[in-house]
């Protein structure tokens, strides 16, 4: 069992918008080197959860503290800490007129200041990583949905964060596609990378995860091991969400 203090600590947050509650009251600890899911229907918070952890989102209320630091804290430095805060989002934001190399080279250049030739040793190492590196030289265009996410997560990890965020990182891929991204968080996994995954892929859950989150209206309803989760589940909502994924699996 993984005693160690929590990476990624959320406690207690609430977020509105206009009246409308999307968050009310989550609880959430991540260790070192965990792999946990989030999953629930739609419309859940599961995203904006995410997004609150780097504060892309700014929390109504609550705490979030990443490697011992309390991200809300007014003096704290949201530039670096967002530097341990790695995130892949649903759509590949690749900047189209620069090649995969300088898209994983930019953020090491303009927000780490590493120097040119650091900066592409470990964009390189990265895209190796996600299994990109032979396309260093491409554009976004030339590239795959799969291919342009799994740069995507190469620009994420060249900045050796301390976790790793990803939402929803399959959804826009076609069907096809989607095994060669989860294929790469499943090594990243093995390599030690702790990553929190907002996620619709039920299987990559159940056989990946440490932990599954199942989160509706906006609260956690039940949170567990894999096969507590799709096994065993506690709640009536967990089951019925459960459920209507067998049917169609």
């Amino acid at each position: 069992m993984n005693l160690a203090a929590p990476i990624l600590e959320i406690v207690g947050l609430h977020k509105s918008y206009e009246g409308n509650t999307v968050l009310r009251g989550i609880d959430l600890r991540v260790r070192p080197g965990q792999l946990i899911c989030v999953i629930g229907p739609s419309g859940s918070g599961k995203s904006t959860m995410l997004r609150c952890c780097n504060r892309l989102e700014e929390p109504s209320a609550g705490q979030i503290v990443v490697d011992g630091q309390d991200i809300m804290h007014a003096r704290t430095d949201l530039n670096a800490v967002r530097q341990k805060i790695g995130m892949v989002f649903q759509q590949f934001n690749l900047y189209p007129h620069m090649s995969v190399l300088g898209n994983v080279m930019l953020a090491l250049k303009k927000v780490q200041k590493h120097p040119h030739a650091e900066a592409e040793r470990r964009a390189r190492r990265a895209l190796e990583q996600v299994g990109m590196l032979e396309k260093a030289g491409a554009f976004p265009g030339q590239l795959s949905g799969g291919q342009q996410q799994r740069v995507g997560i190469a620009r994420g990890i060249a900045l050796e964060p301390k976790v790793m965020l990803f939402d929803e990182p399959t959804s826009a891929l076609d069907p096809e596609l989607v095994g060669s991204v989860l294929q790469v968080m499943r090594q990243l996994r093995e390599a030690g990378m702790t990553m929190l995954v907002v996620t619709h892929e039920m299987a990559f859950a159940r056989a990946a995860a440490d932990r599954v989150v199942f989160m509706d209206g906006g609260v956690i309803v039940e949170e567990g091991p894999p096969e507590q989760i799709f096994g065993d589940p506690q709640q009536a909502r967990t089951k019925a969400f459960v459920a209507r994924f067998a049917q169609h699996g």
